[in-house]
């Protein structure tokens, strides 16, 4: 079963990697490849630096999201690249804002590209959905104050949904209260999960 799911995944990514069906975006798809996990990491959307590094949190706001679950979980970058399925709302990089930073994505190529998430949920039927800021966030939950969300673990389409703030160093949520103390608690949770203690046996 688990090689059928392999062979279905990379034929899946595969296809991701081809797709070219929103103008405004920026190829090429930014993919952490085809990795069988019951444990799926959904973030934003590539920034500038990652389709040169060819590969998903490659530059700052990475290097944070891994400092937490290295501290929280003992999993640093490598086993977690290695170990968990990294997915996205959008795969290829926006482009940037006329005014500066990263355009956030349109509906249409949130919709768009809202295909190859339920696809890789339908492949991997995973137990845990760690979805990381407020537009990952709102793919699974209504929209909300991050207080409201972050913190806790949810049920959502047959798995567990805990949510992560953007490690991102233009947010200061994350390092002031309530923040801080709501990110410690959801990295708890996110530690404690089975799905994450039988990544620590790998």
């Amino acid at each position: 079963m688990h090689r059928l799911t392999q062979a279905r995944l990379a034929e899946h990514v595969e296809s991701l990697r081809a797709c070219r069906l929103c103008r405004r975006m920026h190829p090429p798809v930014v993919s952490g490849g085809p990795v069988v996990s019951k444990v799926i990491l959904v973030g934003q959307a590539p920034g500038d630096k990652e389709p040169k590094l060819g590969r998903p949190f490659a530059w700052t706001a990475g290097k944070t999201l891994f400092k937490w679950f290295s501290e929280a979980a003992g999993l640093g970058e490598e086993r977690l690249r290695s170990t968990v399925y990294m997915a996205a709302v959008c795969r290829c990089f926006p482009g940037k804002k006329p005014a500066g930073g990263d355009r956030v994505p349109a509906p249409e190529e949130i919709a768009n590209c809202a295909a190859w998430l339920d696809r890789e949920i339908e492949l991997l039927k995973p137990e845990l959905l760690i979805p990381v800021g407020k537009l990952a966030i709102s793919r699974f939950l209504p929209a909300g104050p991050l207080s409201e969300t972050i913190g806790r673990a949810f049920r959502v389409r047959g798995c567990d949904v805990i949510p992560l703030p953007h490690p991102s160093g233009a947010s200061p949520w994350h390092r002031m209260e309530p923040g801080r103390t709501l990110l410690r608690r959801a990295l708890g949770l996110i530690a404690a999960h089975p799905a994450l203690r039988d990544l620590r046996r790998i």
